[in-house]
């Protein structure tokens, strides 16, 4: 969804390191019982420069909740790392190949690498020509990037994604992963879903979350996440990631809902919270499990209220996180 909207403050750096909804049981198969009896024990777009939240997908109807304890990082009141980034005319070789953690804590995850892509870039709007260039998603071509989407207030959704893309590396190398961001507000947009892709393949990282904010209509409530469906056409094979990446997405589903108390999606996915699709090229390009959350509407103002809530943000970055580690631990 195009966003042009009102001056922003530009976005801040990590600084270096030292670092309810109740679900209906009934609604669900029998292999998600478990998970959503959890989920109710606890109180219960646009992205890739791609994905609507009116689109259609196909359900699935698991998901599953095994999710250990990760440890939350405090986050500063503003829920900003403080510092101010270069900006540069265009993309650095370094901000090219994403933005890589410091050397992770040992932990239950050491070992292993973690790419999460924080969608869209706040800088998109200034540079509309680039990202409007066609790039191959495999299936077809489709735009490098879009700008995102924003709340009725004008809270944009590449802040948002960014926000909680710090958190949940702070979250992951407490753990002792290795965490890399494909962009860190250190380039002046982008990148492209094509090179968001290819960051996490050339990581070989064990799991990459695309993070989003959806742009439906008002009403329209709940978060889901966006499984890769099987693709084999030009240069997009996803047979090889869509078990795992059903898993990841199942397990993140669990633990948001656990975390936040957020419900399912209540306009996509027939309210298990997953959605599998086959037209994002950031899911048909990767070769390593992979998928897409979109953790709210920001149309919608109920959501929206809880999407610029500072302190919801770490409950979503604590929930993703949590159902990453499950992943990982197995």
């Amino acid at each position: 969804m195009s966003y042009t909207g009102p001056d922003f403050d530009d976005p801040e750096p990590r600084r270096s390191r030292r670092g309810p909804l109740t679900v209906a049981l009934a609604a669900l198969v029998p292999g998600a019982l478990l998970g959503w009896a959890v989920y109710a024990v606890a109180g219960g777009g646009s992205g890739d420069g791609e994905r609507n939240g009116g689109a259609a997908g196909e359900a699935s109807a698991s998901v599953s909740s095994r999710a250990p304890s990760s440890a939350t990082a405090p986050a500063s009141p503003s829920g900003k790392p403080s510092g101010k980034p270069s900006r540069s005319a265009e993309p650095s070789a370094s901000a090219a190949s994403g933005s890589v953690s410091a050397p992770a804590a040992s932990g239950p995850l050491t070992g292993k690498v973690v790419v999460i892509d924080p969608g869209h870039n706040p800088g998109n709007f200034r540079h509309t020509a680039e990202i409007n260039r066609q790039v191959d998603i495999g299936t077809h071509r489709k735009e490098c990037d879009t700008t995102g989407t924003s709340t009725n207030g004008g809270y944009i959704e590449a802040k948002f994604t960014l926000d909680v893309a710090r958190r949940m590396r702070d979250l992951l190398e407490a753990q002792g992963a290795t965490v890399k961001l494909t962009q860190d507000g250190d380039r002046p947009f982008g990148p492209c879903i094509d090179e968001r892709a290819r960051i996490g393949n050339e990581a070989k990282a064990d799991a990459v979350v695309s993070l989003h904010a959806d742009g439906s209509g008002a009403g329209n409530r709940g978060f889901h996440v966006i499984l890769p469906g099987a693709v084999n056409a030009g240069a997009a094979d996803t047979r090889a990631i869509v078990g795992p990446s059903r898993e990841l997405g199942e397990r993140i589903a669990g633990n948001f809902v656990r975390v936040t108390g957020s419900a399912p999606s209540n306009y996509v996915g027939g309210g298990t919270g997953l959605v599998t699709r086959k037209d994002l090229g950031g899911l048909n390009l990767s070769t390593v499990p992979k998928v897409f959350i979109e953790c709210g509407n920001m149309r919608d103002s109920k959501d929206a209220a809880q999407l610029t809530s500072g302190a919801w943000r770490q409950k979503a970055a604590r929930g993703i996180s949590d159902g990453i580690v499950s992943f990982l631990r197995g």
